[in-house]
């Protein structure tokens, strides 16, 4: 999700709630303690030197169980990062504390923001030597059609 279409979710919406990947909700009493501009520069294991840049809103809560955060509110928190940071139309990376800080995408369900689990990947999987044949493939489909000497596994 795009920080333009956090600005558009948050200018029809009369509250804001994230929502975890396992259906639970972020206290309401939340504060959107950060928004940053992450720049990241990195070579990736085929030698290939990358850059990305992302937004990041950083969520907390503490014990002040009457706080909420309006609409208004984040939405005047957004232009003034944009305004200091130069953000630009940035994908937006949301960080939650769970077990450790969480890293998130971010989406919105027409009520909620989601918060979307992310994965980490190889980004230059022709270079280290796995052939796409043999990259992880979700084997729940096959096992229910492999039978005991049919010739599939």
């Amino acid at each position: 999700m795009k920080l333009s279409d956090v600005k558009k979710s948050l200018a029809n919406s009369t509250e804001v709630n994230f929502q975890l990947p396992n259906g639970s909700f972020v206290p309401e009493h939340f504060h959107v303690t950060e928004v940053g501009l992450v720049t990241k520069h990195f070579i990736d294991c085929g030698g290939t030197v990358r850059s990305e840049k992302i937004a990041n809103f950083q969520l907390w809560e503490a014990n002040d169980f009457e706080h909420r955060l309006k609409p208004k509110k984040l939405l005047d928190i957004i232009a003034l990062s944009e305004k200091i940071l130069q953000l630009g139309d940035l994908e937006i990376e949301v960080e939650y504390q769970g077990d450790t800080i969480g890293k998130y995408g971010l989406d919105f369900n027409g009520k909620h923001f989601v918060l979307v689990s992310t994965q980490t990947n190889c980004l230059a999987k022709d270079k280290c030597g796995i052939p796409a044949d043999k990259l992880k493939t979700n084997l729940a489909g096959v096992a229910a059609t492999c039978t005991p000497g049919g010739g599939c596994c």
